[in-house]
């Protein structure tokens, strides 16, 4: 494998798919559209993989990633997710819908396992501000645990 060190900040996540990280860069900016930038793709020269991706480096939002194609030795767990702040509900039923519509697993509390088994947090940008004051937080924090895909209407009126 070979990554250009200009692309890799000091700490990146580092990603191991089971034979389809290919599949999940496409996913990938699919989703992000214009906010993702795959960097660098290294594909398999030989053997039964031939051709595929065997590597990656990409920024979502500018935030780098690498993508490694690495067998099903090791699985995502809910220990690591990425937090995708979102402006209004219309961002947030995008990402919901986009990642249950192909394979997607639900979760609670505006977590969301995509199809590769990586887990997202779909919140919106409001919810450190609701949940950083103790007077708000003891509202809206039961009201959050309830709801799968988080509901920014009823959590501003749980404030309240």
């Amino acid at each position: 494998m070979k990554f250009n060190k200009n692309h890799i900040k000091k700490v990146t996540p580092y990603l191991w798919f089971d034979n389809n990280a290919d599949e999940a860069i496409n996913f990938y900016k699919d989703l992000f559209k214009e906010n993702i930038k795959v960097d660098n793709l290294n594909h398999y020269p030989s053997g039964p993989l031939e051709g595929k991706v065997q590597s990656a480096t990409f920024k979502i939002f500018n935030q780098d990633f690498c993508a490694f194609d690495g067998g099903p030795m090791y699985k995502f767990t809910e220990a690591i997710s990425f937090f995708i702040s979102c402006e209004d509900q219309d961002e947030i039923n995008y990402y919901w819908e986009k990642i249950t519509s192909n394979g997607g697993e639900e979760q609670a509390c505006g977590w969301i396992k995509d199809k590769f088994g990586l887990t997202w947090q779909i919140a919106p940008a409001i919810i450190e501000e609701l949940l950083s004051d103790p007077v708000k937080s003891a509202k809206v924090f039961p009201v959050m645990m309830e709801m799968k895909k988080l509901d920014i209407a009823k959590l501003k009126a749980a404030a309240e």
